[in-house]
């Protein structure tokens, strides 16, 4: 028991020793120097403002093809899925029928003519006659009344045997555009009939092609708005971006063609047409792509890295920066949307200011930095903004 309470002196004594030879002649450690952290002054610069929206491919020119006489179907003279020209024969109907019609009305032309030219002597015969009295005048008027009713036959058989021959042509059902042309809905043998309600085919003109989409009227009522203050500018004749399925951009950029003058009171928004030119036939009728359409430019907007700006949990935004002592302050500030990595500040911040970007987690409001301007070669203190 002596011994461990000799140990315990020996220790208690040892602790005091060292505590009396701090507080007489020990200092406080120093302290560590400024801050390193990586600023990005803000500079004005014109933003030109894009909203992506979602939309459906379709085709610039669709055309159903459908009969315009019945009839069985004897040929079908196209591939299913290729390329046609307007014009191009697709269906061959059997036309016995209406080439016997055009026969028959051919003749009735024949015999109208053969009538005329008997009415036409005829006439010239009795107006010699008439010259001497060796006719009557009623004769006379009788036979150039007929010859100008033979030549009315004439005319009316001429407009049947066009008529047949029309009815005849429709036999051949051509290519009202050009395009490509899908599957058949009818085989060789099949009945067709004039004005059906189901098409034998369609064809769709793909280049180029149009891209359908739709905007909320809210967006276009702020967009109005900012354009009528004057914070934001037209973007005239943009063109506009084409994002594929799967998020690849497409080679050849769209032009905006005409907006919906109504709003679909279901959705709450408008349509939009994009014109594209579709060479490779890349884009198809009915599949889903995203436009990025300018909705215009601000001629002064200020962009700010997407790191320097923090979030609290109630959705206020604020960003750290570089005061004119070389100090951290705090900054609350409103953002609107993304462009491209970085965020579009619409109040808070303002051209010359020095968001800092890197160094945040050490640093806190009124701690002194050394700041270094972000891509710079050397780490260079950043020179102290002009006071307000």
């Amino acid at each position: 028991m002596t011994s461990i309470r000799n140990r315990r002196l020996v220790a208690l004594s040892l602790a005091l020793t060292v505590a009396l030879a701090a507080c007489k002649g020990g200092e406080a450690p120093p302290q560590g120097g400024p801050g390193q952290v990586t600023v990005v002054t803000l500079k004005a610069e014109p933003v030109t403002l894009t909203r992506e929206l979602v939309g459906r491919a379709t085709g610039y020119q669709v055309a159903e093809v459908r009969p315009q006489v019945s009839g069985i179907v004897a040929k079908r003279l196209f591939t299913e899925g290729a390329l046609v020209t307007q014009g191009q024969p697709l269906y061959q109907l059997d036309d016995a029928a209406y080439r016997a019609q055009a026969n028959s009305a051919r003749a009735q032309l024949a015999r109208a003519e053969a009538s005329a030219t008997a009415a036409r002597l005829a006439a010239r015969r009795s107006a010699e006659l008439v010259k001497v009295k060796a006719i009557s005048m009623q004769d006379d008027e009788n036979a150039q009344a007929a010859w100008k009713q033979a030549e009315a036959d004439v005319g009316a058989a001429r407009a049947a045997l066009d008529a047949a021959n029309v009815t005849l042509g429709y036999a051949r059902i051509t290519a009202p555009i050009a395009g490509r042309i899908g599957k058949s809905s009818v085989t060789q043998g099949a009945l067709v009939s004039a004005g059906q309600a189901e098409p034998l085919a369609t064809i769709h003109q793909l280049d180029p092609i149009y891209i359908d989409v739709t905007q909320s009227s809210a967006e276009l009522l702020q967009l109005r708005r900012e354009l009528d203050a004057g914070r934001l500018q037209g973007n005239g004749e943009q063109p506009v971006d084409i994002l594929l399925e799967d998020g690849t951009p497409f080679a050849h950029k769209g032009t905006l063609e005409f907006s919906e003058v109504s709003v679909d009171p279901g959705t709450g928004s408008y349509g939009l047409r994009v014109r594209v030119d579709n060479p490779g036939q890349v884009l198809m009728p009915g599949m889903f792509v995203r436009a990025v359409v300018g909705s215009g430019v601000r001629q002064d907007g200020l962009l700010v890295p997407m790191q320097g700006i923090a979030r609290d949990a109630r959705g206020n935004t604020s960003a750290m920066v570089v005061d004119g002592e070389g100090k951290v302050a705090l900054r609350q500030v409103a953002v609107s949307r993304t462009v491209g990595d970085k965020w579009l500040v619409e109040d808070g911040l303002a051209a010359g200011d020095k968001v800092i970007v890197e160094g945040l987690q050490k640093i806190g409001p009124g701690m002194p930095v050394q700041a270094t301007e972000k891509g710079a070669e050397a780490a260079t203190p950043a020179a102290p903004a002009a006071k307000q």
